[in-house]
């Protein structure tokens, strides 16, 4: 597709063209990197280069911790937002569709090629003797996982959508993660209760990843399976049916994983584990940075504000918005939720990251760089009023301490209230 030719609002013909319509393609690099790193194994056991051919089964973690937040660096800001006028046809454009939709064939061709590899004993074509080592399966299994955690936000993106068949792409997705469940917590609950004490995907001021990490998945999976028991609820019927959207994604991941056992044999289990486990904590990173310490006011009538673009930490760096489907510009995708990823926008009244979510992921692993970078950016959003902020309970009143709240009546009473007061010092 050329430039498109639209009209503006004044009368005057103009011209806009996606720049990144062809570096969306990228977005199949991850889940093809297991063959890439095949073929690096393979032609550096032709060389003297040969003893660090092991160092490319790691190749997920060297993509996602180390290429994307270098080329992020590199490339700089995005900045590129589609007019009004071209977005219908953008949303109508089914190139966008196809480039996430072949997500999931190269997804589980890659899984396939790992339970290969873990379990084969000669491995001579690729210059190998015999199978491969410990430390090797290991770094293809987190490798596989970085595909898996990579792969629940092309369902997130799907998820979204309106047509029955990207939905069903979305679940079956999910698959390799084990974490179906998602598809009903996100969609029904995270919206909702966005960047709010009840959110189990909001994390707080004060809140380290590893303390997020368990609340998230347990309390995620609590509320799907809330979620849906009482959608059965109004329909008069039992929860317990292959119709529950938690059963069936369930399901699918139980039937894949035994399909590749009885293929591959047990020797897979482990890895399989590893892989699931690190793919939904791929996820889990990015739910953290996305809403930390973010919170809607409440009005007088106790009601939580509606979610603004104020409740989203956005980055508009081009790499990672490529990577990731312009997950990043997550403040118009809690406003437009069913928006595609080709015609979400960066907004300038959101709160913005330091560095793109790939970077930002790595510096959630590190509790303290992480506060030192971001409590200053939370504190500066709401005007130093520690009051306004998601705080998490256990630390409550040692943060509010240390920013001069000592009444905690007034101080529950002021983040309560939207345009309440500030009984706290300014940062």
């Amino acid at each position: 597709m050329g430039a498109l030719t639209f009209t503006r609002p004044d009368g005057e013909v103009a011209l806009w063209r996606d720049r990144k319509r062809y570096l969306w393609l990228f977005g199949l690099v991850p889940p093809s990197a297991v063959f890439l790193a095949v073929l690096l194994v393979w032609a550096l056991n032709l060389t003297p280069a040969a003893p660090i051919s092991p160092v490319v089964w790691w190749i997920g973690p060297i993509l996602v911790y180390l290429l994307i937040p270098a080329i992020d660096l590199i490339s700089g800001v995005d900045g590129q937002n589609p007019p009004d006028e071209v977005m219908e046809y953008l949303e109508r454009d089914r190139y966008y569709r196809w480039i996430t939709y072949l997500y999931f064939p190269f997804q589980i061709a890659s899984l396939v090629m790992c339970c290969y590899l873990w379990t084969a004993t000669d491995l001579s074509w690729l210059g190998i003797d015999g199978g491969l080592g410990l430390v090797s399966k290991i770094g293809l299994a987190i490798s596989i996982g970085c595909v898996a955690g990579i792969g629940i936000n092309t369902a997130h993106e799907l998820g979204h959508k309106k047509e029955e068949n990207e939905r069903w792409i979305s679940k079956i997705t999910l698959a390799q993660s084990f974490y179906g469940h998602f598809y009903i917590e996100h969609n029904r609950g995270h919206h909702v209760r966005v960047s709010t004490p009840e959110d189990p995907a909001s994390s707080r001021f004060g809140e380290t990843f590893w303390e997020f990490f368990p609340r998230s998945v347990w309390g995620s999976l609590k509320s799907a399976w809330h979620l849906e028991k009482a959608r059965f609820e109004r329909l008069g019927k039992s929860h317990w049916s292959i119709k529950n959207d938690v059963l069936n994604a369930w399901l699918m991941s139980a039937v894949l994983f035994a399909v590749l056992i009885a293929v591959f044999g047990p020797e897979v289990i482990p890895f399989l584990i590893v892989q699931a486990v690190f793919g939904f904590a791929l996820l889990e990173a990015v739910n953290y940075l996305e809403h930390y310490g973010l919170l809607r006011q409440k009005t007088a009538s106790g009601r939580y504000e509606r979610c603004t673009p104020a409740h989203s930490w956005n980055s508009d760096r081009v790499a990672t918005n490529v990577f990731l489907y312009h997950l990043q510009r997550h403040s118009d995708h809690h406003a437009n939720p069913t928006r595609r990823y080709q015609t979400l926008r960066s907004m300038d009244v959101a709160p913005e990251l330091p560095a793109g979510y790939a970077t930002m992921i790595a510096l959630a692993y590190f509790p303290p760089l992480w506060r030192k970078v971001m409590d200053r950016r939370v504190l500066a959003h709401y005007g130093g009023d520690i009051t306004k902020v998601n705080i998490a309970p256990r630390k409550r009143a040692k943060i509010l301490a240390r920013y001069g709240v000592t009444d905690e009546t007034d101080a529950t009473r002021a983040a309560g209230t939207t345009g309440a007061g500030t009984t706290g010092a300014r940062a």
